[in-house]
């Protein structure tokens, strides 16, 4: 996967912001998570989502990717639903 696999035509300016921003995080490994995450959930995601993925992708790279993977825990104001969501996501081209 080399990007963005969703045109960012229909969404509204904050929901095309964000999709860009997934997708250009500065680690290959963290633009393949939230970037595919964002390629398939962004349009459908409600408002505190939406806020919610915003205040995930202010955080480094080097403190979210080990969240992600399971090195390390996130602050609890972080570990939300949303980023549970991201996780599995993650997971599912993982083999049983």
């Amino acid at each position: 996967m080399t990007g963005t696999t969703r045109s960012s035509s229909g969404l509204d300016d904050r929901r095309k912001r964000l999709l860009f921003r997934c997708w250009h995080r500065g680690t290959r490994e963290m633009d393949l998570i939230l970037g595919s995450f964002a390629d398939a959930e962004i349009a459908g995601l409600a408002d505190l989502e939406v806020m919610q993925l915003e205040a995930l992708i202010d955080l480094e790279d080097p403190d979210l990717y080990p969240a992600f993977v399971g090195y390390t825990e996130l602050a609890p104001e972080f570990r939300t639903p949303l980023f549970e969501r991201i996780k599995s996501f993650r997971n599912l081209d993982k083999p049983a």
